[in-house]
């Protein structure tokens, strides 16, 4: 058994959980029965009913404390899922959860699309042959920053329809795209009932934010939608969030940045959060919001510290918003949301490592925080007070001979003060507690983990230029190298888009149409033409009283360009904007010709199905010499989307298009197409693209859509540049790349590349320059950590079986620092290493007054050449005290390369993979 002592020592922790923690181990490492072997082909458990009381979930007759790692699968390729999912598992999660994307799965009424990325049912049995549970958002409502709140457009045009109210057109497609999902989620045998890892459903998605606006509608509408998702027969619980008045029979749920004073409306109903936003969304012209891992940990801890059972990361994997499906309006292509995992599939260090110990920690409470109704609330302070779960219980399972069953018991220490750091008394022990801070406590006296002190690795990621692959490469399509920056390709070819309308299926007719009911969101593209008369009265008014024609509209959403005889005259970018725009024409018939573009539709707020794009209102010209203009009964001719979209000049298989080389000294010109041919090298690196050259459009790699790209620069201002953790947080606070455009890197997933020839087109709208675009590789180049002397001892070693039944001493759990470079690559050297008082922090670290001669050799000694390594924070492993009565601390940064960079593999460094 664990050697008990209630004593933190100079140089280790002695882990003292003698018999209480025994218990505890023993239950959060032994898997419930249904979650270890997959039985049969459709079946990934052992068939369990889901239930819940007021405290938790209940699966298979035990009450669970579950962690979720949201994931949107169609914000990822299919060949990265299974690395997202074991890396969430990894990280501690015990569910995956998302969205269901409406108009991904239905694009056209009555036809059904579940392949590829939307590929659910795959996505859905890989999660469960990974041991992992499910929580399925069938919404159909998403939100989610997906163009239109993941409704298809089609929606709109049937007769008499109005969205999430009570209205019999909505709620009869809505029942029967629920139906659709739920259904084939029963053929497929992917409830826990059958066998499956789905647990839990939801129904409608944060309603209760807008009810208000439907009236008595709303509040049927709910009641609707609960009957509705429980006449389906799922078999598991329906959940739905931010709606007070949920039925009895559907738990309600919290979405925030902080849900511990959360409670729902019964109390027969767990308390559980579907939404922790551990980042934010962006939006062109923006700045990129962050949240610090300390307060994330801390809004966590909290949360089950008061009762918790269930939360859920939004996002654990953000993604990217490929094709045309980001949100609006003008959210990003990038769906990074600063998760623990981030765009690319890699690691964001520290906020997964140590959201990994937070969870390791919980695990180790779990025991005592199922077996007790409610907590024990105790005041330690003005802003201090601790949370204990204690219950006499006997643990199922366990081989113990003990006299008597024992007492478990786990206790949560908060210091709510944003500034102090608190001393408190608990149990006759003392704790320091840094200010905005939780300790966590699985025996009720040892602290396993504090939210404030990061044990966890920091991964420094860092694009590199991309380098050709020996191969016979078209010379046409090398690489090229100028002022040591490395461009994709010194040969372009190029097409203009015509300004005019080009199509037999344009139409023309009186008035003004509303955007999306021309287009049905097939392009983001509208074109308005219309011819103006314009008599030598006019100039001449115009010359004799110095005034200008001027075009008003009354309001435009998200784009709008004026064109007049096919020269532009101006831009207007807003949601709803009014447009005075001053014109020059000339005697006689004068083309003025509207473009209209959407840059993602509405995804939240009341109302969707009225909201629209393009024109609204009135829209006239002013200053004639006979008076106003009224254009809104004028005769437009309309043309859908540009001639490279219909023609797909994006697709290898065009052949057709009339494309000339492009020159360097060409001026950049709007409405440009490009295409060219890349190389990109091996290995399993991240790709994307650099487009920061470029204007406004979109791209394509080998036919697939990468997304809408713009260099729209963010203020330069509200940047800060120390980022304090303490505090509420919001998501202006912590805010990065003021001054910058917003998004400049975008993702190329690898299974979208070949090794040599993929082709690259690219949609050009204001002028930007294809020469400068270079591909760039993603990895965690620089890794860095600092682990201090009084920091705690690796949970993975208190979760370990083979330390049930023996004797653990206090040296063998002491602190330790653990560096892992990410897949394929290893420590190639340490370049800053110091144990002592080493200052300052990641990339510029500092030696201090106190300093181990040693540190650089030890640290290199256990890590150069390897994957991951660790090493223990004691005075014997660097050859003595460097200076006795102070407390010590590890920092080290090192650098990660692929073992072939130099041109020879490391066999030694495979091997220790």
């Amino acid at each position: 058994m664990l050697r008990n002592s209630n004593s933190k020592s100079k140089g280790g922790f002695a882990f003292g959980l003698g018999r209480i923690l025994l218990v505890c181990v023993c239950v959060c490492v032994v898997p419930i029965e249904f979650g270890v072997v997959r039985v049969t082909e459709a079946e990934f458990f052992k068939p369990f009913n889901v239930t819940y009381d007021h405290r938790s979930l209940i699966l298979d007759d035990k009450r669970r404390i579950l962690i979720s790692a949201g994931i949107h699968y169609p914000r990822a390729t299919a060949e990265m899922w299974p690395d997202l999912i074991a890396k969430s598992k990894e990280g501690g999660a015990d569910v995956i959860e998302t969205y269901v994307f409406w108009n991904g799965h239905e694009p056209v009424r009555g036809q059904y699309n579940f392949e590829g990325r939307y590929d659910l049912v795959k996505f859905v049995k890989l999660v469960g042959s990974n041991g992992l549970y499910f929580f399925l958002r069938i919404g159909p409502y998403a939100c989610a920053e997906w163009n239109f709140g993941g409704f298809p457009v089609w929606l709109r045009d049937i007769p008499g329809i109005e969205f999430r109210t009570n209205n019999a057109p909505f709620k009869e497609e809505m029942k029967r795209f629920v139906s659709k999902v739920v259904n084939l989620m029963k053929e497929e045998m992917l409830f826990s009932w059958q066998g499956g890892p789905i647990i839990l459903l939801q129904i409608e998605n944060e309603y209760g934010n807008i009810e208000s606006s439907y009236g008595k509608g709303g509040k049927e509408y709910v009641k609707w939608a609960a009957r509705m998702a429980l006449s389906l027969g799922a078999g598991v619980p329906w959940v739905m969030c931010k709606q007070p008045d949920a039925p009895y029979e559907i738990i309600d749920t919290c979405n925030a940045y902080y849900c511990d004073g959360f409670k729902p409306n019964s109390r027969d109903k767990p308390t559980m959060w579907t939404e922790n936003w551990d980042g934010w969304y962006t939006e062109w012209g923006g700045r990129l919001p962050h949240r610090r891992v300390e307060d994330l940990a801390f809004a966590v801890a909290r949360f089950f510290q008061r009762g918790g059972s269930f939360q859920n990361y939004y996002m654990y994997f953000g993604g990217t918003n490929f094709g045309r499906t980001a949100g609006g309006p003008l959210q990003i292509t990038s769906y990074d949301y600063d998760a623990p995992i981030d765009e690319y599939g890699l690691l964001s260090e520290p906020k997964w490592g140590h959201l990994k110990d937070l969870h390791a920690a919980l695990k180790l409470c779990e025991p005592a925080l199922v077996a007790t109704d409610s907590p024990k609330y105790i005041k330690l302070g003005p802003k201090q007070e601790a949370h204990v779960y204690q219950a006499n219980v006997h643990p199922e399972g366990l081989n113990l001979s003990l006299s008597e069953h024992p007492s478990i018991c786990s206790a949560f220490l908060a210091n709510i003060d944003e500034k102090r750091a608190a001393t408190v008394t608990f149990r006759g022990q003392t704790y320091t507690l840094p200010p905005w801070s939780v300790s966590v406590l699985p025996d009720c006296s040892n602290t396993a983990f504090n939210t404030a002190k990061v044990r966890a690795q920091t991964s420094v990621k860092l694009v590199e230029f991309g380098l050709p692959l020996v191969s016979s490469v078209l010379p046409a399509q090398q690489l090229m190298h100028h002022n040591g920056i490395s461009h994709i390709s010194k040969s372009w070819m190029t097409t203009k888009e015509p300004i005019n309308v080009w199509s037999k299926s344009s139409f023309t007719i009186e008035g003004i149409w509303e955007h999306l009911n021309v287009t049905k969101d097939q392009s983001d593209y509208l074109w308005y033409s219309t011819r103006i008369y314009v008599s030598d009265d006019d100039i001449l008014f115009w010359k004799e009283n110095d005034v200008h024609p001027k075009l008003t509209i009354d309001g435009v959403r998200d784009i709008l360009r004026i064109f007049v005889n096919g020269q532009l005259i101006g831009s207007v970018v807003g949601h709803w904007v009014k447009v005075v725009q001053t014109l020059q024409f000339l005697p006689g018939y004068n083309d003025l010709m509207l473009l209209t573009q959407t840059v993602g539709l509405q995804n939240y707020g009341a109302f969707l199905e009225k909201d629209g794009a393009g024109i609204r209102g009135t829209i006239k010209l002013t200053g004639f010499k006979n008076g106003d203009i009224d254009l809104s009964k004028s005769s437009w001719t309309y043309q859908v989307g540009l001639q490279g979209e219909f023609l797909k000049f994006y697709s290898e298989e065009n052949e057709s298009t009339e494309w000339v080389e492009l020159t360097p000294d060409v001026i950049p010109s709007m409405f440009t197409w490009y295409k060219t041919y890349f190389d990109v090298p091996g290995g399993t690196d991240p790709v994307a693209l650099d487009l920061e050259s470029m204007g406004k459009g979109q791209a394509w790699v080998n036919g697939h859509h990468i997304g809408r790209y713009w260099t729209l620069v963010s203020p330069k201002s509200g940047c800060e540049e120390v980022c304090d953790y303490r505090g509420e947080y919001n998501s202006d606070k912590c805010s990065t790349n003021c001054g910058k455009p917003t998004q400049t890197l975008y993702h190329v997933p690898r299974s979208w590349l070949r090794a040599s020839n993929n082709l690259l087109v690219m949609l050009e709208e204001i002028g930007g320059n294809p020469f400068g675009i270079s591909v760039k590789l993603h990895s965690a180049t620089i890794i860095c950590a600092q682990v201090s002397e009084s920091y705690y001892p690796p949970l993975e070693k208190l979760v370990n079986s083979d330390l049930i039944g023996q004797e653990v001493h206090a040296n063998n759990m002491m602190p330790e620092m653990h560096l892992r470079c990410q897949e394929g690559h290893i420590i190639s050297s340490i370049t800053f290493a110091s144990f002592g008082t080493p200052g300052d922090s990641c990339q510029s670290f500092s030696r201090g007054n106190c300093h181990a001669p040693s540190s650089i050799s030890i640290v290199s000694k256990a890590c150069q050449g390897k994957r991951s390594c660790s090493i223990q924070i004691s005075n014997s492993v660097f050859g003595g005290d460097p200076c006795q009565g102070v407390v010590k601390t590890l920092s080290v940064e090192a650098r990660c390369t692929l073992p072939s960079r130099d041109g020879f593999f490391n066999f030694e460094a495979l091997s220790s993979f």
